[in-house]
């Protein structure tokens, strides 16, 4: 026992490697950096793709939802100028009523919510 004792005390100590705190800084905010640029490219291309419409324009889309219990929603939908009142449910989807005729153009529109980019040129002006 004495003669381990002695040849862990002859031993040289082990030298704790030295860190550079500088480069593991400019490697973390580099990495961080390269998260957030890939999460405004994602965010670009994303909007760039919604705002592609097919050949002829949109003939579909859905002009008002009510959530009539935690499974159940009743939808307004917009096809070529006719508008359906459609249940969806768990069931499945069951068109209610069909209105005739065409939609007018002085009924009120939903306010228009303005892109998220300025959004945000709105909040770095005031900020």
């Amino acid at each position: 026992m004495s003669l381990v004792l002695s040849a862990l005390a002859r031993a040289p100590m082990a030298s704790v490697p030295d860190v550079n705190v500088t480069g593991e800084l400019i490697r973390v905010l580099l990495s961080l950096g390269g998260i957030v640029a890939l999460i405004f490219a994602a965010g670009w291309l994303t909007k760039r793709l919604q705002s592609r419409q097919l050949i002829g324009g949109r003939r579909l889309r859905c002009v008002e939802s009510m959530s009539i219990s935690a499974r159940e929603r009743v939808l307004l939908i917009e096809a070529d100028g006719k508008r359906l009142l459609v249940g969806v449910g768990a069931g499945g989807v069951r068109a209610l009523h069909v209105y005739e005729g065409t939609v007018s153009a002085e009924e009120p529109q939903a306010p228009v919510v303005p892109p998220f980019a300025e959004l945000l040129g709105r909040w770095r002006r005031n900020g």
